[in-house]
């Protein structure tokens, strides 16, 4: 068995790793993502009420301001009843018209305002509808990611387990070697093809190198970019 063999045994487990890893680093982020995208179908919701809700309280302020009119002419009809001479109750009836102007124009707008109600409160039913039925998709959808999660964190501590076995059976110079150059290089080990080339920076090497590789030694390096070269396992 060619001697690089434990260090591909080593690189495999070490691959997977850094592959859960990304993962790991990656669910969170869509987790935060599809969170982030309900949110902002609740914030639709929100200011599709608060529309209605400003609407319906101005229909309110328009209601009050006719009622608040309606019954001072009331007060001024009962004053103008014992006016004390002509001009007085022309000066009242001056008035009571002037108010009922005033609250005729509050009813308009009231009715003018009442007729947004029907797109507002389309507005708003179908924000709830979009709401309601989003909200179960994310919940499922959080909860996959919850569940991949704690798959990926015990893989990862299971992988943990099965390097440090790898790690032993590689001789203690070359393991050196390769934990510095992983940090660096990704893969480590690759194989020098039938041109002599490094299939990690796909240059070619020295004749004495690939000698070297033929003899199958346990730690080749790429005279190119240090990479552990192998040929057949």
């Amino acid at each position: 068995m060619n001697p690089i063999q434990t260090v591909i045994d080593l690189q495999d487990v070490d691959g997977r790793i850094r592959e859960l890893e990304r993962e790991a680093k990656d669910l969170p982020r869509r987790k935060a993502q599809e969170s982030a995208r309900l949110m902002g179908v609740n914030a639709s919701l929100d200011i599709a009420k608060n529309q209605l809700g400003a609407v319906q309280q101005r229909v309110k302020d328009f209601e009050a301001e006719a009622a608040s009119a309606k019954e001072r002419i009331r007060d001024l009809k009962i004053q103008q009843s014992s006016a004390a001479s002509n001009k007085e109750y022309q000066q009242i009836a001056m008035a009571i018209e002037g108010l009922e102007h005033e609250a005729d124009e509050a009813e308009a707008r009231a009715y003018a305002m009442m007729d947004e109600y029907p797109r507002l409160e389309r507005a708003v039913k179908e924000a709830e509808e979009k709401a309601s039925g989003e909200a179960g998709g994310v919940d499922d959808f959080c909860k996959e990611i919850d569940d991949r999660i704690a798959e990926v964190k015990a893989e990862l501590d299971q992988l943990a387990v099965e390097r440090a076995e790898k790690a032993k059976l590689v001789n203690p110079r070359t393991l050196l070697y390769y934990e510095r150059l992983r940090t660096k290089r990704w893969p480590v080990a690759v194989m020098l093809n039938a041109d002599s080339v490094c299939e990690g920076c796909h240059l070619k090497v020295p004749p004495s190198t690939e000698q070297m590789v033929e003899h199958k030694m346990e730690l080749v390096a790429c005279t190119n970019c240090g990479r552990m070269l192998y040929r057949d396992l």
